[in-house]
């Protein structure tokens, strides 16, 4: 007997294929027959005029601290996200030094600052009870409602060799032999493989660069060395060009890094903006040095124009714009005294509009900043007002013009900076990279940056845009690219597809319905601090290894998923 009958869905199967009419059933987590299938079930449900598709795989989230709160890792899951891959960017919760008990604060106090996760949420939803990376697994088993793969962090395990000297210092023989012993045990463990960081917007809860920032080639070649030895394993790495343009050197870095491991290395974020057709060429020049090299670099990128807010008051992405960290940096009454100085201002927008600001330079037409919630009488009305507008009634320039508006409301104010690479010439562009072999849809970022930015409905949202909207990419290879692709990018054992014998990993949608709502401010996590959602429309159920986790947006309360190990849930995609 089947455990779960879907009669008469359209399966778009993952494959690029045709999409064709068929029953679908279920039975141990698996996909058990497709087809007509006369077997009898004990559940069945009618989905005629609905679309079957594997789980969404997404290639980059943060979900390392969230699943402990939040089993769903909501809103992917609802977003028909059924599998993740965390422990990016150099950052992870493991290991942890026994001997250092304070390792635990410096850790939550850098995610709290690198990835914008709230710092109470770490503190009081986690439970902080592991030193090994297996341990730190082994406290996901069994628990969480998604499949998660994690990489292990090089930033935790400089920490865990070297003390507080991890940043700043360089690792004697004895101590970097230690660090590649302890990237073995995660992996051995069941990590992904090593992800790291140069990048010269992360710093740490202090300030300062952090742990993996002050690492040289020598030590992540020896890294990417000990990826290579292990079944099912990757690397991530982001560094400063990842954000505008590598430099020589950078692809340089990449090139060897995969080339010594032999394993794919993937990025964050491939930009795509008409208005600069040269990134693109440069970014992807990295892929084709690794594969000459005999490696492979993959470079993620979203394919929706993900809502982000920002604020003067709270660390966001105008505070990594070169020469407004110390700007926003200062005590609310001395920044907003230093903001309505017009020789400082007049600093700040040299700096915005420099080269060095690379893709920060999107953020700094202030005139298309939507005034967003605002907390002051003098600021009543301007809600969802364009700033330039308000700028001319007031015979102010729009840089003023928000300064002000957010100094009256003590820098409280929400704004939402107008997309500027909304235009045809960028989307085109976007559909033609989508079609390079070494670029890869992703890029959440899912678990992070909470308050500021919400990736994870790019599923649902890319899915509407592709069936009902710009329709620059066909249902079949649109599910393709969320499904198949990034499960074969990482290796995934019998997953991104609808397939007999595949987990049961599923989302069955509304065709003529399926997209993400407005990104709106909640206040659910622990500590009652704040994040943003968006509701996901058209999604009728989402499965978990053969297990409802999702049923009309609202979670079954099952925690089907597991923790992906490498090895034993992915097999090794080499580069040789």
């Amino acid at each position: 007997m089947l455990d779960h009958l879907i009669k008469g869905a359209t399966v778009v199967d993952g494959t690029g294929a045709p999409a064709y009419t068929a029953d679908v059933g279920i039975r141990d987590g698996r996909v058990a027959v497709i087809g007509i299938v006369t077997e009898e079930a004990r559940t069945t449900e009618d989905a005629s005029g609905l679309v079957l598709a594997p789980g969404f795989v997404d290639p980059h989230t943060h979900y390392d601290a969230q699943l402990f709160w939040d089993p769903y890792a909501t809103p992917s899951l609802n977003h028909g996200v059924t599998t993740v891959a965390a422990g990016n960017c150099g950052f992870t919760l493991a290991p942890l030094n026994p001997a250092r008990p304070e390792d635990a604060d410096y850790t939550r106090r850098m995610m709290s600052k690198v990835e914008g996760m709230s710092l109470v949420a770490l503190e009081e939803g986690a439970p902080w009870s592991w030193h090994s990376f297996g341990e730190y697994l082994d406290a996901l088993e069994g628990r969480i409602a998604v499949n998660a793969g994690f990489m292990v962090g090089h930033c935790a395990l400089r920490r865990y060799v070297m003390g507080p000297d991890a940043v700043g210092g360089q690792p004697s023989a004895e101590q970097l032999a230690e660090i590649v012993r302890l990237l073995h045990a995660a992996m051995d463990a069941g990590a992904w493989g090593f992800s790291t960081t140069q990048s010269s917007t992360h710093s740490d809860g202090d300030g300062k660069p952090v742990a993996s920032r002050h690492a040289k080639p020598a030590e992540l070649l020896a890294l990417s060395r000990a990826v290579g030895e292990h079944e099912g394993t990757q690397i991530e790495a982001i560094v400063a060009g990842c954000l505008d343009q590598f430099s020589d050197a950078e692809i340089d870095l990449f090139a060897e890094m995969s080339a010594t491991a032999g394993r794919p290395l993937n990025w964050n974020v491939l930009t795509i903006d008409a208005s600069v057709p040269e990134r693109v060429p440069r970014q992807l020049y990295a892929s084709e040095q690794a594969r000459k090299a005999g490696g492979r670099v993959v470079a993620l990128t979203m394919p929706i124009l993900t809502p982000m807010n920002m604020s003067l008051g709270t660390f966001c992405a105008l505070n990594l714009i070169p020469g407004w960290g110390p700007v926003l940096g200062l005590p609310v009454p001395e920044r907003i005294a230093r903001l309505r100085d017009p020789d400082v201002r007049a600093e700040m927008l040299k700096h915005a509009t420099s080269k060095e600001a690379g893709v920060f330079r999107r953020l700094t037409n202030f005139g298309r900043y939507v005034i967003g919630d605002t907390y002051s009488e003098a600021n009543e009305g301007l809600t969802g007002r364009v700033v330039e507008e308000i700028a001319q009634e007031r015979g102010q320039d729009p840089f003023q013009c928000l300064v002000e508006i957010c100094a009256a409301d003590e820098l409280r104010t929400v704004l939402w900076p107008m997309p500027t690479d909304n235009d045809p010439a960028s989307w085109a562009l976007r559909a033609e990279t989508w079609q390079h072999e070494d670029v890869l849809l992703g890029g959440s970022d899912a678990g992070a940056h909470l308050d500021r930015m919400c990736g994870a409905p790019y599923t649902t949202r890319f899915l509407g845009d592709c069936l009902r909207r710009r329709k620059l990419v066909g249902l079949e290879q649109a599910v393709k690219m969320l499904t198949d692709d990034p499960a074969r990018l990482f290796g995934l054992r019998e997953r991104g597809r609808v397939e007999e014998g595949f987990h049961a990993d599923l989302v069955l949608f509304d065709p003529e319905r399926i997209d993400a709502g407005t990104a709106t401010l909640v206040h659910d996590l622990p500590g009652d601090s704040p994040r943003l959602d968006a509701k996901a429309i058209g999604v009728r159920a989402v499965w978990v290894n053969g297990v409802e986790a999702i049923r009309d947006d609202v979670v079954s309360g099952a925690v089907p998923g597991k923790v992906l190990r490498s090895g034993r849930d992915t097999r090794t995609v080499s580069t040789r």
